[in-house]
Parts: structure tokens; C-alpha cells; sequence
């Protein structure tokens, strides 16, 4: 696995032993981000990666214009690998490492333009996520469409084999 694209572009990152982790593949991170790109909304965006793993989604953001990035990571070896990368890209000081589960930090989430949330498959408390979240574009992905709820929109959902992913926008 490696950053796409932006100042880090082409640095491997270390991913966590084991199969408790789902790494976003390279070719589902680079249409995330040009979609993203076409936004606009990078640049300076402070972000959240949600599910961080070993925190593909938000080294990418950091590598691509974001200022800072929160990773929330429960698993104790996606959050050395994790470390390991921040460490390795000398971006620790751009970064917020919370080693809590998400359901329990994302109320006190606040000040995010946008939020990468990527749970395990199986994971099915979407409506509960979004209603604690204040981003302002979330983009989510899972093996199915996400619904928006009240207070959301689905701006677009693209499928890429057994990935679905789905922006959506907080609604004014």
C-alpha cells in the first residue's frame, strides 16, 4: 500500500498484521480523491478518518492539501501501524490519534470539513454515526449504498466491485 498522490505521493505505508483491518484500496483512494479534488474542498480542509486503520485515507488528505487530520483507531496493531506511518512521513504534528472506538468519540467531533468513515462491513449503525457527526461531507464507505439521513444528502455513490462509496452532504 502506498500514498497516491500530493507530497507524498508514491510513499509506501505499513498496514497491521492480521485481518482485522480492510485498507482501502489504492484504486478506490485515488477516485475518492479526484472527486474530492474536483470539490475543492481539500485544501486547508481539517479532516477526520474515521476507522482509521492504518490511516490510508487521512495520510492521503494530509498528502493532498488537508491541514490536519483525527484518526480514530480501537484496534491496538492498525494503531501502531498508524503511528508507524505519521512517524515515518514526519506528519505527527498535523495529526490527532484517538485510540477510543467511534461510536464514543465521534459526539465530541467538532471543527471537521470532512470525515472518511470506513467500519468494518458488518457495521450497520450508519443513521446513529451520521446524526452524532458535524462534517460537513462525509464520505463513506461500505459493501452498500448509505443512506443519508434527516439533516443529510447523498450527493453521489459509485461502486467499485464489492466497495461502495457514498458522499454525502450536511444539509444547511
Amino acid at each position: 500500500m502506498r500514498v497516491i498522490a500530493g507530497e507524498f505521493g508514491g510513499r509506501k505505508l505499513v498496514t497491521p498484521d492480521g485481518l482485522s483491518t480492510r485498507p482501502t484500496t489504492d484504486k478506490v483512494r485515488q477516485a475518492v480523491f479526484n472527486s474530492i479534488g474536483s470539490m475543492g474542498v481539500l485544501e486547508g480542509a481539517t479532516v477526520a478518518d474515521l476507522y482509521a486503520g492504518c490511516g490510508a485515507l487521512g495520510i492521503e488528505a494530509l498528502s493532498r492539501g488537508a491541514e490536519t487530520c483525527v484518526f480514530v483507531e480501537r484496534d491496538r496493531s492498525a494503531l501502531l501501524a498508524l503511528r508507524a506511518n505519521l512517524k515515518a512521513l514526519g506528519v505527527e504534528a498535523r495529526a490527532q490519534v484517538a485510540a477510543t472506538d467511534v461510536m464514543a468519540y465521534a459526539p465530541g467531533l467538532t471543527g471537521v470539513d470532512i470525515a472518511f468513515i470506513d467500519p468494518p462491513y458488518t457495521f450497520t449503525n450508519w443513521d446513529g454515526l451520521l446524526h452524532f457527526l458535524r462534517a460537513g461531507l462525509v464520505v463513506a464507505e461500505s459493501d452498500r449504498e448509505v443512506d443519508a439521513v434527516e439533516g443529510w444528502q447523498v450527493l453521489r455513490t459509485k461502486r467499485y466491485g464489492r466497495t461502495v462509496i457514498t458522499m454525502l452532504e450536511r444539509l444547511p
